[in-house]
């Protein structure tokens, strides 16, 4: 068995570190410290299912052959790997950007003074040339800019900087960095945050709440998507518009952020010479082609007409549904998901929905011969299930608050189909096929 693991109090670089070595390292699972930081918390809450990744009290010790450490170089900082310190069976691999002189002694390692150790890990996957998705650049990006001050602390060296380059290139999202990132304001940026709260525009536009304002800037402030981000948390609206103004350059930036898929700021902004996806863009317009009071009034048109076509949970549901009758033995269920390479498979007879069973259910089989009893005495009853007409945005928040992965779409009684995470990953992130 090989495990990949990293620093109790796990940041962002810990985290993209473990997710770039399982590239890496494709036979090794991700072990990720039960401590970590709130934003690495609220990240995993809704992408955990995404990566191969376990807790260290899952780990099955004595079978442990292979350990790669990322992002520390000493033994105290690990979670519950005491028992893996004094083998001299296990192969030692060793990833970090603090060359301390730590405990450690790996058999093979990479220390380097660098902005990030995930810089590290990039350069042998380039090296490599292993594809990487939109969803792990942008988890990347997101460790390469947390340990680098968003390449400004002096630690950063020329190769961080090309590492963020490639991961833009791979389709890092700098919107769900920024998210997950927190960048602290400056005094201008707290200033333009309070001046947004006096003049705050909030109106009712289709049942939505919307607000849009226009700023007018005295010079070159940096971060302001930053604000925006902050300034509709705060006031809770459903979507937010800010029009920055620069008289000396006789232009206009919009920003938006929204919350709800029936306002897609990325269409919106398009038309304007901008762009971005559904829950955040932006567009620079000139003063010739509209002045920022023209702008908010054509902002505001363009929300009222709500002409766009959203998608349903139909849309991204996975369909057919491997069902299984309730008289299946757990073994035959094991080997079913297997060979499908699926997570949950659903427990019905005579057409009716009577529970689900997915691979944390297994954990339950303690003894050899709970194998080959039925499905029925190990799956989970009380099923949440949502309609094929239900928004995207709905079903992330079911998962969420309700901690599952996995929801049966039900239409007239009868199942028709299922969104999983992983469904809704692919939409947020772009990541259906073409």
């Amino acid at each position: 068995m090989q495990i990949i693991t990293t620093h109790k109090n796990t940041d962002f670089d810990g985290l993209a570190s473990v997710i770039a070595g399982a590239l890496l390292y494709p036979d090794a699972v991700g072990v990720i410290p039960k401590m970590v930081n709130p934003n690495v918390a609220q990240f995993l809450s809704t992408h955990k299912t995404a990566f191969n990744i376990i807790l260290p009290h899952e780990v099955e010790h004595a079978l442990v052959d292979k350990l790669v450490i990322v992002d520390t170089d000493r033994w105290q900082r690990l979670d519950r790997m005491e028992k893996l310190k004094n083998r001299k069976d296990i192969e030692i691999h060793l990833w970090d950007h603090h060359p301390n002189g730590g405990d450690i002694e790996a058999d093979w390692s990479c220390q380097e003074n660098i902005g990030a150790t995930v810089t590290l890990l990039i350069r042998e996957l380039k090296k490599r040339k292993i594809l990487l998705s939109p969803l792990v650049s942008t988890v990347m990006l997101i460790g390469l800019y947390e340990d680098t001050g968003h390449l400004t602390y002096p630690s950063t060296k020329a190769e961080d900087a090309h590492a963020a380059a490639y991961l833009l290139e791979n389709g890092a999202d700098l919107y769900v960095a920024g998210f997950f990132l927190n960048p602290p304001y400056e005094e201008t940026q707290k200033e333009i945050l309070f001046e947004l709260m006096k003049v705050t525009d909030k109106r009712k536009i289709n049942d939505h709440s919307v607000a849009i304002n226009i700023v007018r800037l005295d010079g070159k402030v940096t971060m302001l998507a930053g604000i925006v981000n902050m300034y509709r948390k705060i006031i809770n609206a459903d979507a937010v518009f800010v029009i920055f103004v620069s008289e000396s350059e006789a232009r206009s930036t919009v920003i938006g952020r929204s919350g709800i898929d029936r306002i897609d700021v990325g269409v919106m902004l398009k038309p304007l010479g901008g762009g971005g996806h559904s829950g955040a863009g932006s567009a620079t317009v000139k003063f010739t082609d509209f002045s920022p009071e023209a702008l908010k009034k054509l902002i505001i048109e363009t929300i009222e007409k709500d002409q766009k076509e959203v998608a349903k949970v139909s849309d991204i549901m996975s369909f057919p549904v491997t069902t299984v009758p309730p008289k299946t033995t757990m073994r035959e269920v094991h080997l079913i998901m297997a060979d499908q390479k699926i997570r949950g498979v659903l427990v019905v007879e005579d057409e009716n929905l009577l529970g689900i069973i997915v691979l944390w259910d297994f954990k339950k089989v303690k003894q050899e011969k709970h194998w080959d009893s039925s499905v029925k005495a190990f799956m989970a009853r009380d099923i949440t299930t949502i309609a094929p007409d239900a928004l995207p945005s709905k079903a992330a928040q079911i998962m969420i608050k309700s901690n599952i992965g996995h929801l049966p779409v039900v239409h007239d009684g009868k199942v028709i189909g299922i969104v999983t995470r992983t469904d809704i990953l692919n939409y947020y992130y772009d990541l259906l096929p073409e």
